[in-house]
Formats: structure tokens, C-alpha cells, sequence
């Protein structure tokens, strides 16, 4: 009985949080953003409200936690009088690891990635990989994920549909502790699974 009502409240709860990410997004529209289908956007990515309709965000693009999109710069104000604005526009298919800051002024070319916690202060081209304070291009996209190809030859995978947390036993989680000693690995297949069971992150329609 109380793992029922417990599975019952904690579905209940995620029912509710789901309302409140489509609830945000609807009033940032509201406001004159544009944020594209497909889009991951936590409750935890900080937005530039007071000038949200200067930011552009486009389809399939993703956001790790506690990343910032600011569209203006009041520090100057007290010495100059003067708040600088500028427009920020993401194309399509860009993803920001977490605490990444994306500055006012900037355009993020489409298949693009920047690295957590870096500071997005000029435009990035592309199909890149970003990274850094302030984010500076490393490589292109086709290098970056050539170069992921290649470890998948040899370091472990992970299938999804077994090792995600909402399907790992304590038997799985050994035996990546185990093959993870002593290199990384991959879970394969989490977005496919996204694709076509509707599973893993909620995104924008």
C-alpha cells in the first residue's frame, strides 16, 4: 500500500513539474522569445525576462543546469547612465553544458557545443565545439564526434535501456563501477529511446 501511494504522489509530482516547464514556456513566448520545438530548457536555465523577446532560441537545442542567457548588461549604468542590450540568437541544434553564460551581442551557429561552465562572449561558427572563459572554438563538430566514434570502439557501452537510472539494479551498477575503473565509457541509445518512447527529458512543442 504505501509503495502505491508513494509511486501515485511521486508521479503526481512530476505531472506537476512537467505543467510548470510547459507553463514557463508559454509565458516567455508570451513575452516575445522565441524558443523552437524540440528544445531541452530546465527550470534551473536563468532567462533575461525583462528582455526575453531579444533572445532566439532554436529547434532541438539543450541546456545543462543553471546555464544563463542574458540579453543585457547593466553594469556600466551607475558611471554612464546607459544599460548595453544586444540580441542573443541560437540556431538549431546547439547544446551548452551546465553553467554555461551566453552574453548579450552573440550568435551561436547551428550543431554547435560549448563546454560546461563557459562564458559565451563572441559569436561561434558553425557546426563547433566551444569552450572556456571566454568560449573560443577547439574543433569542429565532425572532429568532435569522430573523435567520440572512435572511442566507442574500445572503451565500454552501456546500453539505455538497462543502465539508465530508471532501469539499473544494483547487479548493473557494479558492473559499471567496475568496467568505469579506470576509463570513461558510453550509454548508448538514450536518444533514440527519447525519439520513440517519449521517455527521458521533457522538451518544448
Amino acid at each position: 500500500m504505501f509503495r502505491f501511494l508513494y509511486n501515485r504522489a511521486r508521479k503526481i509530482k512530476e505531472n506537476l513539474e512537467i505543467q510548470k516547464k510547459i507553463q514557463r514556456w508559454d509565458n516567455l513566448r508570451r513575452m516575445g522569445m522565441h524558443i523552437g520545438k524540440g528544445v531541452n530548457l530546465p527550470m534551473s536555465t536563468w532567462i533575461d525576462t525583462s528582455h526575453c523577446y531579444l533572445i532566439s532560441i532554436g529547434d532541438n537545442c539543450g541546456f545543462g543546469d543553471l546555464c544563463v542567457i542574458l540579453a543585457h548588461d547593466a553594469m556600466p549604468n551607475e558611471y554612464i547612465d546607459a544599460t548595453r542590450i544586444g540580441k542573443v540568437t541560437i540556431h538549431e541544434s546547439c547544446h551548452f553544458g551546465v553553467c554555461t553564460v551566453i552574453l548579450p551581442g552573440v550568435e551561436i551557429g547551428p550543431m554547435s557545443v560549448v563546454g560546461a561552465n563557459s562564458v559565451v562572449v563572441n559569436d561561434i561558427p558553425p557546426h563547433s565545439l566551444a569552450a572556456g572563459n571566454p568560449a573560443k572554438v577547439i574543433c569542429s563538430l565532425e572532429e568532435y564526434l569522430e573523435r567520440h566514434k572512435k572511442n566507442m570502439k574500445t572503451l565500454p557501452l552501456f546500453p539505455y535501456k538497462e543502465y539508465d537510472c530508471k532501469y539499473i539494479t544494483p547487479e548493473k551498477k557494479k558492473e559499471m563501477l567496475d568496467k568505469l575503473a579506470n576509463n570513461d565509457g558510453y550509454i548508448t541509445g538514450g536518444y533514440t529511446a527519447m525519439i520513440q518512447d517519449n521517455e527521458c527529458l521533457v522538451r518544448t512543442q
